[in-house]
C-alpha cells in the first residue's frame, strides 16, 4: 500500500513520510511537491529512499502529476501542500507584510491545490481516505468564552489573514467534497509546530519561537536577546504531529471533521529558555526593547489562537497524546547538534 503525501519535500510532512516509512517496512510513499529534494531532505530520506517515489509538480496543474500516480496502491492521501506567508518573530520581519507580495499565489495554491487533490481522490475506482493539514490559524484571537479553557474544534474560527483564509476554505470544501462524493475526508489544525526537518523553504520561512532558542542555545549563543519572557504559545514537536496524522490514518472511523493537533497547553518563552539552559548551562535571556529584539513577542495574546487548544477529541478516538514539552524541545536540541556533525 501507497501513502501520497504533498508538500513532503518541505518541514510537516517529510516527517510525517519518513516516520510512516519506518513504520511500516513493507509499504510505499509517494511525494508530491513543486519543489524536489533538497540537500538536507535528501539526508533525512536516506534510509527510505528505496521506497520513495518523488513527483515534482505544481500541485494546482493536475495534468503535470496525475499520470505519474497511476498504477500506485494510494490507500491514504495527506495534503499539506502549502504556501505559509506568516513573518514574525523579529523586529525586521514585523514591518513586513508577505501576504502583499503575491496574494494570488497563495489563495491558488492553498484553496486550488486542494480541490485538484480532492477530484483526483474522487476518480479513483477505491478513493483513498483524505486528510487536509489545516491551520489553527482558522482561529480567533479570542476564546474559548471561560477563560483557561483549551480552545475547542467547533466554534471561535475567524480567520482575518489570507493564510488562514485559504485554509479554512479548503477545510470547509474538503468535508463537502466528502458529503458529495462519500469520501472518508477530515482536517486537522496544527497549532505552532517546530522540531526535525523546521528550515527556510521556498514556500515557508517562519521560525516559531522553539525552533530560534533550540537554535541559539545549540549554535552557543548565550543571551536571547527578548521583549518579553511571558509570551505564551502551544508549541507541539513535528514528530507528534507525525504521530497523530498516523494514528487518524490508521483509525477505522473519523467521527469528526476537524481534529485539534497540538500539545494541549501553553508554554511561556521562559519556560523555553530555562529548558534550553540544561542542555546549554549558561545560556539566558535577556528583555531589551523591541527594536533590539532577537524574539519579538505579544505578551497579550494569550487566548484564541494563541491559547492552548483542547485534543481531547484525537486523544478519545485515538490515544494519541505529545510528548512533554521540555522533553522534545530537548530531543530536538538534540537532533540539532546532530546535523552540525553531518
Amino acid at each position: 500500500m501507497t501513502l501520497l503525501v504533498t508538500g513532503a519535500t518541505g518541514f510537516v510532512m517529510s516527517v510525517l513520510a519518513r516516520q510512516w516509512l519506518e513504520a511500516n517496512p513493507d509499504e510505499r510513499v509517494v511525494v508530491l511537491d513543486a519543489a524536489p529534494l533538497d540537500a538536507a531532505a535528501k539526508r533525512y530520506f536516506a534510509s527510505v529512499s528505496d521506497r520513495m517515489k518523488v513527483v515534482t509538480a505544481d500541485v494546482t496543474q493536475a495534468e503535470q502529476w496525475r499520470a505519474s500516480l497511476s498504477g500506485e496502491d494510494i490507500r491514504h492521501v495527506v495534503h499539506g501542500a502549502t504556501v505559509t506567508p506568516i513573518s514574525r518573530g523579529s523586529a525586521a520581519a514585523a514591518r513586513s507584510e508577505p501576504e502583499a507580495e503575491n496574494p494570488g499565489r497563495i489563495i491558488d495554491v492553498n484553496v486550488m491545490g486542494t480541490v485538484a487533490v480532492l477530484d483526483w481522490v474522487r476518480s479513483q475506482s477505491r478513493p483513498p481516505r483524505f486528510l487536509y493539514v489545516s491551520s489553527g490559524a482558522v482561529y480567533k484571537h479570542h476564546g474559548p468564552d471561560r477563560p483557561g479553557e483549551p480552545l475547542p474544534e467547533d466554534g471561535y474560527v475567524m480567520p482575518r489573514r489570507l493564510y488562514g483564509i485559504s485554509k479554512l476554505a479548503s477545510e470547509l470544501i474538503t468535508e463537502r467534497y466528502g458529503d458529495l462524493f462519500g469520501l472518508s475526508t477530515a482536517s486537522i489544525r496544527p497549532s505552532s509546530v517546530y522540531g526535525t526537518m523546521d528550515r527556510v523553504t521556498a514556500s515557508r520561512n517562519h521560525r516559531h519561537v522553539p525552533n530560534r532558542i533550540a537554535h541559539m542555545a545549540v549554535e552557543g549563543v548565550t543571551c536571547a536577546r527578548v521583549n518579553t519572557l511571558t509570551a505564551v504559545g502551544d508549541y507541539v514537536h513535528v514528530e507528534d504531529v507525525a504521530r497523530a496524522i498516523v494514528s487518524l490514518l490508521r483509525a477505522p472511523t473519523l467521527h469528526y471533521s476537524t481534529y485539534n493537533v497540538a500539545q494541549g497547553c501553553v508554554t511561556t518563552i521562559a519556560q523555553l529558555v530555562e529548558w534550553a539552559a540544561q542542555m546549554a548551562p549558561g545560556f539566558h535571556a535577556q528583555i531589551v526593547g523591541d527594536a533590539d529584539a532577537d524574539i519579538l513577542q505579544d505578551a497579550s495574546l494569550r487566548d484564541g489562537m494563541w491559547g492552548a487548544y483542547d485534543i481531547s477529541r484525537i486523544t478519545a478516538e485515538t490515544g494519541w497524546t505529545p510528548r512533554p514539552v521540555r522533553e522534545a524541545l530537548q530531543a530536538y536540541m538534540q537532533w540539532i547538534k546532530a546535523q552540525q556533525n553531518v
